[in-house]
């Protein structure tokens, strides 16, 4: 049987690391033919070293003579820059891209993957929150399948599997509730990064980590969810759920709740997209029903995590909203890491670009770039 050829855009990151890892437990069914990082050259030698792939991409061009010279004795081509991982994922052998990078930075890369007519395993929320109307067009276009690894994603579109003739009356998306969950609002204001990251159930990377911390993590999965299932703002809704093993929920018009389950690994998602519509066998831990005895559900607190409620306003007002909503969010979260502002200021300053920034109600591909500047330097100057 032919090996599916893979591309892991991300490689270095936490999802990139763990689709190398279902890969390294599956080789007779995958190959990796390109691995793409932005700036962690050391990984990405160290993962080109044990995958051999065609082709290894660095996106920080001033990483291309480390890694360059640290690859010279393989057959491997090495190229730098974002165009350069753009263009790779045209490659002919390709059969799947994994979008895995972190931000606006995976939207051209997609873009261009599916006109080549690659399927997606889909990784980059950040792609459909900022153009979801676009990327559908496009996929419809090129018959392009897009296959969410979202945890959440993965879990409706795992319960949506044989239920094509049955109308869905809501989704359910679960959230942890992160590491602030039970912090009143007055304390939120003195937080640190460091208390930031230290999400109770999932090992991610710090942006995303981040944005699980403000909810904003919540709020692009809705968005994304209008995109990938075609729904309306009020057929999504949000509970928290903190022990995170029900991964999200569909509601059937008959009044039937389906949902997924397992323990908060990442890998499982990863995989199923890889294989669909098979189930390959993992070593990945089970639920303990010793241990885990109790299911908890609580509403989210849209006044504490304010940006849970723009998302679903960038969603309601559509355009190029998202795009603002997003741009702002990136500068936001990268300030907080630097220690250049506080945690509530993000929602401060995230609702003042959203009220500033040019709105256009019918973008294309070219708006969206110049939002995403435009939003960029508006959240920037309000630090």
């Amino acid at each position: 049987m032919k090996k599916k050829q893979l591309a892991i855009l991300g490689s270095t990151g936490s999802i990139g690391t763990q689709a190398l890892e279902v890969v390294a437990e599956n080789s007779e069914l995958y190959e990796i033919y390109a691995l793409t990082a932005n700036n962690n050259v050391d990984l990405l030698i160290e993962q080109a070293r044990q995958f051999q792939p065609e082709a290894v991409i660095i996106a920080n061009t001033e990483k291309y003579g480390e890694l360059k010279e640290a690859l010279k004795d393989l057959q491997i081509k090495i190229y730098a820059g974002n165009e350069a991982i753009a263009q790779i994922v045209e490659s002919e052998p390709i059969d799947m891209v994994l979008t895995a990078m972190v931000g606006f930075s995976g939207l051209q890369p997609t873009i261009q993957a599916i006109r080549a007519g690659k399927a997606i395993a889909l990784a980059n929320k950040e792609t459909l929150v900022v153009a979801g109307e676009l990327i559908n067009e496009l996929a419809l276009k090129h018959r392009t399948p897009i296959l969410p690894v979202d945890s959440e994603h993965s879990a409706i579109f795992q319960c949506l599997v044989g239920e094509a003739d049955n109308k869905v009356e809501k989704i359910i998306l679960t959230a942890s509730g992160g590491p602030f969950r039970t912090t009143p609002i007055e304390q939120l204001a003195h937080v640190t990064k460091h208390q930031a990251l230290k999400h109770p159930n999932w090992d991610m990377g710090a942006k995303i980590t981040i944005d699980s911390a403000t909810m904003m993590n919540k709020g692009f999965e809705v968005i994304e969810a209008k995109w990938l299932f075609d729904l309306k703002p009020e057929e999504i809704e949000v509970v928290v759920h903190p022990q995170s093993i029900i991964h999200s929920m569909v509601q059937f018009e008959d009044g039937g709740i389906k949902a997924q389950m397992g323990m908060p690994d990442m890998k499982l998602p990863i995989s199923y997209a890889f294989s669909f519509p098979k189930r390959l066998a993992s070593k990945s831990p089970r639920v303990d029903w010793k241990t885990c005895t109790e299911f908890t559900f609580e509403q989210p607190d849209l006044k504490k995590f304010r940006n849970l409620a723009f998302a679903y306003e960038a969603m309601a007002t559509g355009g190029n909203m998202p795009c603002i909503l997003n741009a702002a969010n990136e500068i936001v979260v990268a300030a907080f890491l630097q220690d250049k502002i506080g945690f509530l200021q993000m929602s401060d300053i995230i609702e003042k670009t959203m009220q500033k920034a040019s709105f256009i109600q019918h973008p294309g591909y070219e708006d969206y770039i110049a939002t995403d500047s435009e939003a960029r330097a508006i959240a920037q100057s309000l630090l």
